[in-house]
């Protein structure tokens, strides 16, 4: 019986058939987890890039447009009407505006908050005109569904504290009203 059983395992041993298999099976969902998560990083930066460049477009105009301040839900209108690729960018961004005083700068305010998508839409955390000649900090932050919420770094955001979040900041001085 010893002996019946040593030859089956020595005949399984010298055999090379399926060998194949393990490593396949070993190495198949760690590129899948890669290549998924390679297309969430991928949307992610173009979704961080769309905000970016509609905040420093609004920002722009609001420089431009000298002694008309918009207010916060105008302002939040033209960031979303430049970064068309957010989606539900409307419920979705919250804006934060507030005077820095560059002589007494002791840092940034805390981290922005987002909107809680199971909730109303908050109001502005802080939304501040400024006057003549104050020099403004605006920041915006944008909550986000995950494309790929089951797998690789969608998996990893949606762990965290609700849904993943970007941020984006941008600073211009309030001209004086003519």
């Amino acid at each position: 019986m010893i002996r019946q059983t040593k030859k089956r395992l020595g005949r399984f041993r010298r055999e090379e058939d399926g060998q194949i298999a393990i490593e396949f099976v070993i190495l198949v969902p760690l590129i899948f987890t890669i290549f998924l998560s390679s297309i969430e990083l991928g949307i992610y930066s173009m979704r961080q890039m769309w905000m970016e460049r509609g905040l420093e477009i609004a920002v722009r105009t609001v420089r431009l447009s000298t002694g008309n301040a918009p207010q916060h839900d105008e302002l939040k209108t033209m960031v979303c009407e430049q970064a068309p690729f957010l989606p539900d960018c409307e419920n979705r961004l919250k804006l934060e505006m507030t005077p820095i005083t560059p002589t007494a700068f002791a840092g940034l305010p805390p981290a922005a908050d987002c909107v809680d998508t199971n909730e109303e839409v908050n109001p502005p955390r802080t939304f501040v005109q400024g006057g003549n000649h104050d020099l403004m900090l605006i920041r915006a932050c944008l909550v986000f569904d995950p494309v790929i919420p089951t797998s690789g770094l969608g998996f990893e955001w949606d762990q965290k504290e609700g849904l993943p979040r970007m941020v984006a900041m941008s600073a211009f001085v309030q001209e004086p009203n003519e």
